[in-house]
């Protein structure tokens, strides 16, 4: 996948920081997140259907970059396109 990672040639729809506990709400880390943003990109993942609110209640799986799609082509679950 690292082929496919580049700078982002302008504004990125995601913060450089996130506040603790956004990723994973049981971490005992205390400390905002630093992210390395890059141009966004598709991927193919493999999840289960469980839920919680509206995050994947179990890690998901990569499958495969999909540089032949744009993210505003992908359709977001039910849950997230609220």
């Amino acid at each position: 996948m690292a082929a496919y990672l580049h700078v982002p040639r302008s504004g990125h729809p995601w913060p450089e920081e996130l506040a603790p506990g956004i990723l994973d709400r049981f971490t005992r880390e205390k400390e905002p997140v630093h992210l390395t943003l890059v141009e966004p990109l598709v991927i193919e993942v493999a999840a289960d259907a469980a839920w919680s609110g509206r995050a994947f209640r179990h890690p998901l799986r990569y499958l495969r970059a999909r540089p032949e799609l744009a993210p505003g082509e992908v359709e977001l679950p039910e849950q997230l396109a609220r």
